[in-house]
């Protein structure tokens, strides 16, 4: 693997500069609430598929609004990476969210193709955390695994967001921490109303309890059928958002709203032109 190429051609991708042919591949989207383990639960995914695995990580970092920066620092919660046997078998790479309106920017799409058409046999996106702008990670992966922590107000967030109509599974982690098992058997009354329910494993990246098992798990996930037509809309909103953020013209006409004061119906005018 040549990372520096991938690198460069991932970045001209990001900066518009490199077109893409959208590629069907096996991408999954870790999602949930900030605190309740993600990246641990993307590092033991890491250390059990690779190296038999060729997987690419794309960890999402919010962008300020204010200074448009971004802190692009979950590579440090991965100790997969210190294993030189299995970093082989692994790339990773932080992605600022930029202009887009959620937390998920439209371009991961094109980034996911181009690392499945790079020989890369799964794609993990990490997302920033739980709430209504997750919802956009459905128009990218074809699998969804929410992660939930021993704090209910977790998952009424994630309730309330629609992710647990969309997760094909649900990870209750932190599982050595009381009130684990109140969480599982909410979620299970709660999910037993449909006839299609994602399955709910207890992990812990503290005692290892229940790893192994998701990692079988997630080697033969399948997609759920109750939640394509939710998938669909979110394809349709991000491809929308696609065009309008890379038209030429959207940072010069965001600038004339700001400074200027032109209105929206204007500045939706111009940019439909």
């Amino acid at each position: 693997m040549d990372r520096r190429l991938l690198a460069r051609q991932l970045s001209a991708i990001e900066n518009g500069e490199m077109n893409v042919d959208l590629v069907d591949g096996d991408v999954i989207a870790i999602t949930g609430p900030p605190g309740v383990g993600k990246s641990c639960v993307v590092d033991s995914i890491l250390h059990r598929l690779s190296p038999n695995k060729k997987i690419a990580v794309l960890a999402v970092d919010p962008t300020s609004p204010l200074s448009g920066g971004a802190l692009l620092g979950d590579r440090i919660r991965l100790s997969v990476l210190d294993d030189k046997e299995k970093s082989d078998s692994i790339y990773f790479r932080s992605i600022a969210t930029r202009s887009s309106s959620g937390s998920i920017p439209s371009i991961i799409r094109d980034l996911a193709s181009h690392l499945l058409a790079n020989s890369f046999d799964i794609v993990i996106i990490e997302t920033v955390g739980a709430g209504q702008s997750e919802m956009r990670c459905a128009a990218i992966a074809n699998r969804i695994i929410v992660v939930e922590g021993p704090a209910r107000g977790d998952g009424i967030q994630a309730e309330k967001a629609g992710l647990l109509e969309l997760a094909d599974l649900i990870i209750v982690n932190k599982s050595d921490l009381e009130g684990s098992e109140r969480v599982v058997n909410d979620l299970s009354i709660s999910l037993g109303l449909t006839n299609d329910a994602p399955p709910i494993i207890k992990t812990s990246t503290v005692t290892g309890e229940g790893l192994d098992d998701l990692a079988d798990m997630i080697s033969n996930l399948k997609e759920r059928n109750s939640s394509k037509r939710a998938r669909y809309r979110q394809q349709l909103l991000m491809a929308h958002e696609s065009i309008l953020t890379r038209n030429p013209r959207f940072e010069v006409i965001l600038d004339r709203m700001s400074e200027e004061g032109l209105a929206l119906e204007d500045a939706l005018r111009e940019l439909s032109e």
